[in-house]
């Protein structure tokens, strides 16, 4: 008998975290192997981690119902506890007499440095811990530029892992398990009150999502068959349903990325090569933007670009207020926010628009937009949230340029034409004809009059004006942009 052979006599803990799925899960397969396993996912209330947002947890309490069905389903009943994991592995360790623990990494720094001195702890204690790939199709630390340092533009970045992202084969799915001789007491899902309840704001999650592995896939099928042909175009157009909507399963973990590529190469649509390669490159984003999280730590809080350092923003909490609200007087800037409050998602085009207006019309500083899309969405992911709010607000890696700043009537007229977007969330505004939708104060008194709009009194006046927020937004970026 071999040492490996030894340990795997003993039970495996199998450290859930933002892996909630059972399939292609590299850290459960191994755990697999095992005599017996006791899977643990551990609410941290102890490291000090950013606290998640509303939005985020009611999905973690639906999908962690889904994850704990499915390993109830293979034999292993999921437990559930509360506190610092640097104490809780240890005591698991010990009274279940296990003698190795596997997870999936994770790649948020805060995170890894807490992975790092809990397997150190462990490992010394002659205890076999091993984490593994599988949140993402690169490990950020290991692709390099030419000059051995990290991808600071996209493009460059995307075609030096394009040819290597099937290469990574998702890992088999579990059949069964063996539990533990003597199961910890596990704690109650309800009793962490990850759902809101007065008031109960979550109306709009329930009807537009279903969270757990099942869904994701249900959602991947569902794509793949239908809004994947004309995907690289329709994709702009926020009243079409013509994206993936797989980023919030991403998110928690219930597919992986190797799985999502995997299927678009074995699809039979008929979506054009063009489409595919469109849609791998939005699966690249995020894997780009965990290359500059990993890369650079402080990047949720510090502009990658120092000379914003010295930007002028503004405190404005009247405007912050109105943008969270919806209520800016622009008519796609509002639908966007509406649909984020309501079902805790904003179309991507949208959210370049909304991002764009707060930090260039309102010049808000883009950490009050990032901290508000942390708290409200569904999708907040620390490396993705932050890299794509940078890029907007022109302080990021590969960004925008400062100076292209979004116009909101004009992105409205030309990505939403019919006002078919704005008329599902902003519904005040529904009886406004077409050519008037994205301007309301634009139309006749008789047009508005028709369509039940008063300005001012059903639906705002613009809060800035966009030729004047323009220009003012372009003098503050002079002040900066010849900095050393």
């Amino acid at each position: 008998m071999t040492s490996d052979d030894s340990l795997h006599n003993h039970p495996a803990i199998m450290w859930f975290r933002s892996d909630l799925r059972t399939d292609d899960n590299a850290a459960l397969h191994a755990a697999s192997l095992h005599t017996s396993v006791l899977p643990v996912f551990i609410r941290d209330t102890a490291n000090g981690e950013r606290e998640t947002g509303g939005a985020h947890d009611w999905w973690l309490h639906h999908s962690l119902e889904r994850l704990q069905e499915n390993m109830d389903r293979l034999g292993a009943p999921l437990v559930l506890l509360s506190g610092n994991p640097e104490e809780l592995i240890p005591q698991l360790v010990k009274s279940s007499c296990a003698s190795a623990v596997y997870w999936n990494r994770r790649y948020d720094p805060a995170f890894q440095s807490l992975d790092s001195r809990i397997k150190k702890d462990l490992q010394s204690d002659g205890i076999e811990v091993e984490s593994f790939a599988g949140q993402l199709l690169h490990e950020p630390t290991k692709v390099r530029t030419s000059g051995d340092t990290y991808y600071k533009v996209y493009s460059p970045f995307w075609r030096a892992i394009e040819d290597t992202v099937e290469d990574r084969q998702p890992a088999p799915a579990p059949e069964k398990f063996n539990p533990v001789d003597t199961l910890p007491e596990s704690e109650k899902l309800e009793d962490w009150n990850l759902l809101p309840t007065k008031p109960d704001w979550a109306g709009g999650l329930r009807e537009t999502w279903t969270p757990g592995e099942k869904g994701a896939h249900e959602r991947l099928e569902e794509f793949l068959s239908g809004a994947i042909n004309g995907y690289a175009n329709d994709r702009d157009l926020p009243g079409v349903e013509s994206t993936s909507r797989l980023s919030p399963h991403l998110a928690h973990g219930e597919i992986t990325p190797a799985q999502i590529i995997q299927a678009l190469a074995e699809s039979d649509t008929d979506a054009s090569s063009k489409d595919r390669t469109v849609f791998r490159k939005e699966i690249g984003w995020r894997e780009f933007s965990y290359h500059l999280l990993v890369n650079e730590p402080e990047l949720p809080q510090v502009n990658h670009n120092s000379r914003f350092d010295d930007f002028p923003w503004n405190e404005d909490d009247e405007g912050l207020a109105a943008w969270q609200k919806g209520m800016t007087g622009y008519p796609i800037v509002d639908a966007g926010m509406r649909e984020l409050w309501r079902t805790g998602w904003m179309h991507n085009r949208v959210r370049m628009v909304t991002a764009s207006f707060l930090t260039k019309h309102l010049m808000i500083d883009w950490r009050h937009g990032e901290r508000w899309f942390w708290d409200t969405l569904v999708d907040a992911d620390p490396a993705s949230n932050t890299a794509s709010w940078q890029w907007v607000a022109g302080s990021g890696a590969d960004a925008a340029p400062y100076f292209r700043i979004f116009n909101p009537i004009i992105q409205g007229e030309k990505f939403d034409p019919d006002g078919d977007y704005v008329r599902l969330n902003v519904p005040e505004l529904a009886e406004m004809p077409s050519k008037y939708i994205h301007k309301p104060w634009d139309a006749p008194e008789d047009v508005l009059s028709k369509a039940g709009v008063r300005l001012g009194d059903t639906y705002p006046h613009p809060i800035v004006d966009h030729q004047k927020a323009r220009q003012r937004a372009l003098d503050a970026y002079d002040k900066i942009k010849d900095a050393a």
